[in-house]
């Protein structure tokens, strides 16, 4: 079972999340994580799917959102060639005998104190999945009281896959060497 990460530009009317869900119901596909969220371009949301699937499902997974009426644009973003980022919360129950060792495995991790009470912690840590889930084994003995993620958001990278849309929302070619 393969991983993909589907970056789905799509107009920003209401009912979008709502149809792309559904799609994924009606045929019995999983969604391991979504996200959505406004463009530069007001016009336009950004929906990043992850899912699961050997390569007939995962095939199938994009036909079917290139058939609804409000996807403008999908890409693949594949490992490597894409940048790709999840944020989570984690407050964790801690007191002075084990705080420090707490703010140290925080450290380690690059990750944000963002909220101290005297027997809570709330972390934030921004990074890919997999360092996500090397700070939780990290945590490993430390009771988490509450934990939240984004799920995950990404963009290819460079600017060789990059669509410009005019007015009429018709996609430009761009040349980015004049700039």
């Amino acid at each position: 079972m393969q991983k993909r990460v589907f970056s789905i530009l799509v107009d920003n009317t209401s009912g979008v999340l709502s149809r792309i869900a559904g799609m994924f119901s009606r045929r019995g596909f999983n969604i391991d994580s979504l996200t959505v969220g406004v463009t530069a371009d007001p016009r336009y949301s950004r929906v990043t799917v992850v899912a699961r699937g050997d390569l007939i499902i995962l095939d199938q997974i994009e036909k079917q959102l290139n058939k609804l009426e409000d996807v403008v644009d999908i890409k693949k973003l594949e490992p490597g060639r894409s940048v790709c980022r999840e944020l989570i919360l984690v407050k964790v129950l801690c007191d002075e005998s084990n705080r420090q060792n707490i703010i140290s495995i925080a450290d380690i991790f690059r990750a944000k104190i963002v909220d101290v009470s005297i027997e809570s912690l709330v972390i934030e840590l921004v990074g890919s999945q997999s360092k996500l889930e090397a700070f939780l084994r990290m945590l490993k003995g430390v009771e988490i009281l509450e934990l939240a993620r984004t799920g995950l958001t990404g963009l290819s990278r460079g600017t060789f896959d990059v669509k410009i849309f005019d007015e009429d929302g018709r996609a430009m070619e761009y040349d980015f060497m004049q700039e």
